[in-house]
């Protein structure tokens, strides 16, 4: 039996141009600036680790890959919601390394540096095909997804990636991405780069 599980919704950009090799490449390309910068946001909705209630909290993901992701060599820190109790941010701590098992668990091995971790105010809003979200001074970014021409409700998506959060993306141009945390910096507001949401279940 697990001894957790979350489930809940994820955003994220990067600095890459959109589309982001990177998912297409299953992390082999080149990202299009030479290296990857993205935040990555969890919105948790209902979870529990070890008998201790996740429900509500928020956590973002901040990485630089200095290459093709798949290279290793990542520097990540991480960001928790101020709310989060000291037994919630061990437990959030542990699922966002990899360390309690779980998606993070294969992606732990690229990581060469972890950058530590900060507690901010996490705003995480949404909004149809609109995804927002800031922690504080060190992350403000959103997102709007492709809308499909069958179901314009509905954003383009990409199936079957190697992304740990879900293996099914939706498609989004970052509309705003800016982030000053752990020595990785990027701001953008041209709507080009590269965006993501999705809803994802972790367990472990």
């Amino acid at each position: 039996m697990s001894s957790w599980q979350i489930t809940g919704q994820y955003m994220e950009t990067c600095n890459c141009a959109f589309l982001c090799p990177c998912i297409t490449s299953n992390l082999t390309a080149r990202p299009t600036e030479g290296d990857c910068k993205a935040a990555v946001t969890m919105h948790i909705d209902k979870g529990a680790k070890d008998g201790i209630a996740l429900d509500g909290l928020s956590f973002v993901l901040i990485l630089h890959s200095p290459g093709p992701m798949g290279e290793g060599n990542m520097t990540v820190g991480l960001i928790v919601d101020n709310t989060a109790s000291d037994q919630q941010l061990e437990a959030i701590s542990a699922i966002a390394s990899g360390s309690a098992g779980g998606p993070m668990a294969a992606l732990a091995p690229l990581v060469s540096t972890n950058a530590g971790v900060e507690r901010r105010p996490i705003r995480f809003e949404v909004d149809g095909l609109n995804y927002a979200m800031s922690a504080g001074e060190l992350v403000d970014q959103a997102c709007e997804g492709l809308p499909s021409v069958t179901d314009p409700e509905q954003a383009i998506g990409i199936d079957n990636t190697a992304h740990p959060v879900n293996s099914r993306l939706s498609l989004a141009k970052a509309k705003r991405s800016r982030f000053h945390a752990f020595g990785i910096d990027w701001e953008d507001a041209t709507g080009t780069r590269n965006g993501h949401f999705a809803p994802f279940a972790w367990a472990g």
